[in-house]
């Protein structure tokens, strides 16, 4: 997995940021954790997956782009209304693969 260098956060793992990145790589069991991921269909904008499905074995981790971690579903989508309001914001569209891509590859 690839997390945005800009990862979002939900407010209560803001302080957590590395003990939680840290468990998802591990593989532990996180109950609740959810993320916000660039889909691998491009056509999709973003998506939304209960960390808990990275615990299957033969769940496809390779190429997954993390944008964000929540706590909640109800998170994960506060956080896709903020990178759809920043994206907005920024270019007056709302191509958001190409807004976070964009911004992964400025240093």
């Amino acid at each position: 997995m690839e997390y945005y260098k800009y990862l979002y956060l939900s407010e209560k793992l803001e302080k957590k940021k590395g003990r939680v990145v840290d468990r998802l790589e591990r593989g532990k069991f996180q109950p609740g954790i959810h993320l916000v991921l660039l889909p691998r269909n491009e056509r999709n904008q973003l998506e939304i997956l209960n960390a808990a499905y990275l615990l299957q074995p033969d769940y496809p981790k390779a190429g997954l782009f993390v944008a964000g971690i929540a706590e909640s579903y109800e998170n994960a989508l506060e956080i896709v209304e903020k990178i759809s309001q920043e994206v907005y914001d920024n270019t007056g569209g709302m191509n958001i693969r190409s807004y976070i891509l964009r911004k992964e590859q400025e240093g």
